[in-house]
């Protein structure tokens, strides 16, 4: 596969060109008039339009919605040399957050110009994600090539996730290159110490897109009492302690990353701090601290995501409103909170709205006093906006 030839055209309608003369990466179905040749399933394309002019070039899958990713708008050859240059042009981007963590995304998908991979660097170990059927066919060059270009001590595959069945895959994860990983593998970002268990840690072991929010809530912590809702592994009420937080209550549905929240208080040297551990239900749970008149300083809320698809995204903002009247509810006045949605299908807009009708029900004042967003290492692309996912705001309440 050193020198991928289209086996095809990929004929765009009539008026349905406008997306990929923006450069944006996706072609969907219903854009497709025609496809001439015999393209395999995974293979490499050329997009033209109705006269036969070229957009673009990319991978092909006809059992998924989106037909083609697009890989590059100019003629070249999709080869061992261009998988090659795009995965160090993606780690040259990363070259600012050495000395400031040992765990970053390396490739972030369509917006580093390799639609479908994602690769994250936990100090000496690359987790790899392939979320499409065009990466999962070069899966073995793509391996090969981070072998030799990032050196590290093993690859391990979490491909278990369920999106690679809208491109018709199964899911697959296990060690791929080198070494495997150990179970408790330890990294460090701005200061603070964790573990991560890439084996089998929620997405690829650790939320690395939440980076530069957690230092932010360590700048505002001093003295504080602190709630971290949607816990998992303490990321949020660690980096509180480290900022001089008062108490950190956790509040986590999961037991067993509760634990490995109470042995990060312990790794940063916080086994002094006042810590609360409640493993529930975070609805249920904040319902019940309000019904005790609990009151905290500053409540974080970063729950997973609330809709998978645009059909689920009216629910989602009835959720994303619930939890956000239950928050604002155990806000002293002057209080703040950090709220978020992962959710790629709620734009910020709404969820906006959502925080706005939720402040309104409650009867607070709240003001935005920054908007907050994925960290530097999940870049979006100017002509991709999916690729901004994660949105939040810290926001006090009065």
């Amino acid at each position: 596969m050193s020198h991928e030839k289209p086996t095809g055209e990929v004929v765009i309608a009539k008026g349905r060109e406008a997306p990929l003369k923006r450069f944006h990466p996706w072609v969907y179905a219903g854009a497709v008039a025609e496809v001439r040749g015999s393209p395999e399933p995974g293979d490499i394309v050329d997009v033209v339009d109705s006269k036969g002019n070229f957009l673009g070039r990319g991978y092909y899958n006809p059992n998924s919605q989106i037909r083609v990713r697009i890989l590059t708008f100019i003629v070249e050859r999709v080869n061992e040399d261009f998988w090659a240059e795009r995965l160090r042009r993606a780690a040259g981007a990363r070259r600012p957050l050495e000395g400031k963590t040992t765990a970053f995304r390396l490739v972030n998908s369509e917006s580093d110009g390799i639609p479908g991979l994602i690769v994250d660097r936990y100090g000496d170990f690359l987790s790899f994600q392939a979320l499409t059927l065009g990466i999962e066919r070069r899966k073995r060059l793509l391996v090969e090539l981070m072998a030799g270009i990032f050196s590290p001590a093993g690859i391990y595959e979490r491909s278990d996730v369920g999106v690679r069945a809208l491109e018709g895959l199964e899911p697959e994860k296990g060690h791929i290159f080198g070494d495997e990983p150990p179970p408790k593998l330890e990294i460090e970002e701005h200061g603070a110490r964790f573990y991560v268990d890439i084996r089998g840690g929620h997405k690829t072991g650790f939320y690395l897109d939440q980076r530069e929010n957690r230092a932010l809530l360590q700048e505002i912590a001093a003295g504080k009492e602190v709630l971290d809702v949607f816990s998992y592994t303490g990321g949020f009420g660690v980096h509180a302690g480290l900022g001089g937080a008062k108490s950190v209550l956790f509040i986590e549905d999961s037991a067993k990353h509760l634990r490995w929240a109470r042995d990060h208080l312990k790794l940063n040297g916080l086994e002094e701090i006042r810590a609360g551990f409640v493993a529930g239900n975070a609805f249920q749970e904040l319902r019940r601290l309000y019904r005790e008149r609990r009151q905290f300083d500053i409540v974080v809320l970063d729950p997973p995501k609330f809709a998978r698809n645009a059909a689920e995204v009216e629910d989602a903002l009835r959720g994303y409103k619930d939890i956000n009247i239950l928050g604002m509810r155990l806000l002293r006045k002057g209080g703040y909170l950090l709220t978020f949605s992962c959710s790629g299908h709620v734009t910020e807009e709404l969820f906006l709205r959502a925080v706005t009708w939720a402040a309104m029900d409650v009867r607070r004042e709240a003001v935005i006093l920054k908007r907050l967003h994925q960290a530097q290492d999940h870049p979006v692309g100017l002509t991709f906006p999916e690729g901004a996912y994660l949105k939040g705001f810290l926001i006090q309440v009065f």
